[in-house]
């Protein structure tokens, strides 16, 4: 056996871990040649070239004290949220409410320790002929039944258990997690409401809303709604919804009850169903209005059609997602909704976004450059009136999920894959904070070069952070740019705002599939010039920088100490062996096992317990064989056999 010791710490802003943390996907390879799943698809593309002409590598960013023109509404710090498929709950989750995922209780801790909560969907188009039941066999929670899978993306309808929603209310008794559900939407004669009065029993003031409906605008087309359908007959179909919850004895009355409307983009326009009058017809049941995005889809290559056109090319598209245009023409459809919905009083949320719809791309979806795209995107949302978002996570055949659990017949030597969405969301959550001031700017810096965006963030008129953008990938350092900062006061006749030293996070890398949430935090120092009253700021190519103006912005964002679960329920309990935790610290791997002999095999050998358990004093651990690995606080015990 062999101990392996992770690098200490965590690098918060980096690439992702397109394979398991057992490295098994290391090098890159053509989308076509690899037959796995698409989580671990180990593709790697070729970064585009650096522009020609380059823009500007040195530049300056004026901020005012006491507000600029243009901020955003306030903004909470748990802006990016998690849109998780209905029908993988029970692997991202838990598998009931007696186990819960510990990486998902620690995923989410880390959001909520710098945001305060965290917000989460369970739905999506599995939810849409979900059905709840006393029980399944087996004591599971979740049923698909797939000899009746419908639409583009093959949904197969679920059946689910109460305990569903129990395991929701533990996750939320541990970490401050917020829930959002979806109605059933396929059958309307009646509606199916036990989702509804069976969650609000549950999860009690942790449940936000219901979806009514996903993606109501693509019915027709998944033949789900009859041709001719559109946005007057989903008001239509939201009025018999709003009287069946009032005359439903099973349902807590409550106002803002219900998500609406959930379009996508290109069927119908947000202005087609506000022009029914929807808003403020039923004012007092909504809670939010929603839409769901995707800026491309791969929907032709990962469901094998063959009458919806040529597949799209992962490589012809990355360019698409490095500059800050990708954003900036994700939100601009939108603005008068979000104008609109502050007008009404309404949060206006992207309720489900991604790098391409039908799981993303290989070597896009799950790559650095992701990451700075989703950063990027949510930070235009947030500039844009957006008040949030949830960035989606499917199963196993999804390339851009947040996080993904390994196969169940591999979780006990493979870790979670940990995608891109992430980082986004983590560093979002540092960038706006908890305290529900912060206010987003786009500064729109190097005369609006596309590749070198930056944004501001101010809290009660001052700014506290900047946020850098460098798309640029080129190793030479040629293009790294240097950004010089200056606050002035916001009168005349004032001093210079421009403080002694700020701190600095930064990453690097667009196309890298590796070296993520490893090694340590990589907080800078950066002295101020207080001569010139700058501060300069050097972002590599490809790179993003997080700068806090303010000794607060940083400590508010920074836990005292990270908030951790441990492991309470294993299920290796045949061959397992017990090893005091100090003694493994020091330990070289075989101390101590001259003339033991046994076997891994159950049954196996008439001594084999007291030939595979070390007595030893003290705390013991208990770690799974053959080929496994428990984490053991930053030690990993690995076997083979």
């Amino acid at each position: 056996m062999t101990v392996y010791h992770p690098q200490n710490g965590q690098v918060i802003f980096g690439g992702n871990s397109s394979g398991s943390s057992t490295g098994t996907y290391t090098a890159s390879a053509a989308a076509a040649s690899y037959t796995g799943a698409a989580a671990y698809n180990p593709t790697i593309l070729t970064a585009p070239a650096v522009p020609n002409p380059a823009p500007n590598t040195s530049f300056g960013i004026e901020l005012t004290s006491g507000g600029i023109n243009g901020l955003s509404i306030k903004q909470s710090g748990a802006f990016y949220g998690f849109s998780i498929e209905m029908s993988v709950a029970n692997q991202v989750l838990g598998r009931n409410s007696s186990f819960i995922q510990v990486p998902f209780l620690n995923l989410l801790a880390n959001i909520v320790e710098r945001a305060g909560w965290v917000q989460v969907r369970v739905g999506g188009n599995t939810q849409e002929s979900a059905m709840l039941v006393d029980s399944l066999p087996n004591g599971t929670i979740l049923a698909k039944d797939y000899s009746k899978v419908t639409g583009t993306t093959q949904t197969p309808p679920l059946e689910y258990t109460r305990d569903l929603m129990y395991m929701m209310n533990n996750v939320s008794s541990l970490v401050n997690a917020r829930w959002y559900l979806g109605i059933p939407f396929f059958n309307t004669t009646p509606f199916s409401l036990d989702i509804v009065g069976a969650s609000q029993q549950i999860l009690g003031d942790r449940l936000l809303a219901f979806q009514a409906g996903n993606e109501p605008d693509q019915y027709p087309n998944h033949a789900h709604r009859s041709v001719g359908y559109g946005p007057y007959n989903y008001f239509g179909e939201i009025s018999d919804l709003v009287n069946q919850v009032q005359q439903d004895q099973n349902i807590i009355k409550r106002d803002g009850i219900i998500l609406t409307p959930s379009i996508s983009y290109g069927f119908w326009q947000p202005e087609d169903v506000w022009n029914t009058n929807i808003v403020s017809a039923f004012s007092s049941s909504i809670a939010a209005l929603t839409v769901e995005r995707y800026p491309n889809n791969n929907c032709v290559a990962q469901f094998n059609l063959t009458n919806a056109g040529p597949p799209v090319d992962p490589q012809a598209v990355f360019p698409d997602y490095l500059n800050h245009t990708a954003g900036q023409n994700l939100v601009q459809p939108y603005i008068n909704s979000t104008l609109f919905a502050q007008q009404v009083g309404k949060p206006f949320i992207m309720f489900e976004t991604n790098t391409a719809s039908c799981g993303g791309f290989p070597g896009i979806s799950d790559s650095f450059g992701a990451a700075l795209w989703a950063l990027d995107y949510g930070l235009q949302m947030a500039y844009g009136n957006f008040t949030g978002a949830l960035l989606h996570i499917g199963g196993q055949n999804a390339f851009y999920n947040a996080f993904t659990p390994p196969p169940t017949n591999q979780s006990s030597f493979r870790q979670w894959t940990i995608g891109p969405a992430y980082y986004a969301a983590l560093v979002m959550s540092e960038a706006l904070g908890p305290s529900n001031a912060s206010q987003v700017a786009d500064l729109f810096p190097n005369n609006a070069d596309i590749y070198t965006p930056a944004y501001a963030i101010y809290e009660n008129g001052n700014p506290t952070k900047v946020a850098l953008f460098n798309y640029i990938t080129d190793p030479s350092g040629a293009t790294d740019i240097n950004v010089a900062i200056s606050i002035g006061g916001g009168q005349t006749g004032q001093s210079n705002a421009t403080p002694a030293q700020v701190k600095v996070k930064l990453s690097e890398t667009t196309s890298s599939l590796t070296d993520v949430l490893q090694g340590n935090l990589d907080v800078q120092t950066v002295q101020c010039d207080q001569n010139a009253n700058t501060c300069t700021i050097k972002v590599p190519a490809p790179g993003f920088a997080l700068v806090f103006l303010t000794p607060d912005s940083l400590s508010q964002v920074t836990p005292g100490g990270s908030m951790t679960f441990p492991t309470t329920y294993v299920t290796k309990t045949i061959n397992t062996v017990l090893v005091d935790s100090s003694v493994l610290a020091t330990s070289n791997g075989h101390s101590g096992m001259v003339n033991w002999k046994g076997t891994t095999s159950s049954g196996s050998g008439g001594k084999v317990s007291a030939a595979m358990r070390l007595a030893m004093p003290g705390a013991l651990t208990l770690f799974a064989t053959a080929a496994g690995a428990w984490v053991l606080g930053r030690r990993w015990l690995c076997f083979t056999s």
